[in-house]
């Protein structure tokens, strides 16, 4: 989540992976994938630039996987109807 303002001065935690567009026009309008709007102070570089640092957190948290090991093992595994866990 990434933390926006309101035009009231509210803030408000927003799932950066719901957003559809950014416009300004002159406010910052937000449109999510389900069609609501958000009325923003945060102009959309800001915006594009707390969605751009949210995701290099997210990945700097993925624990380093050591590829010099002969074998991996698979953290998931596809499974059929038909073939016994």
């Amino acid at each position: 989540m990434i933390r926006v303002s309101r035009l009231n001065g509210g803030t408000l935690g927003l799932n950066a992976d719901l957003i559809e567009r950014i416009e300004q026009t002159p406010d910052t309008v937000v449109t999510l994938v389900d069609g609501k709007k958000l009325l923003l102070i945060d102009t959309p570089d800001e915006i594009i630039e707390k969605v751009v640092t949210f995701r290099a957190t997210v990945l700097a948290r993925v624990p380093f996987i050591d590829t010099t090991e002969t074998e991996i093992q698979p953290v998931l595994r596809v499974v059929s109807d038909r073939e016994e866990l």
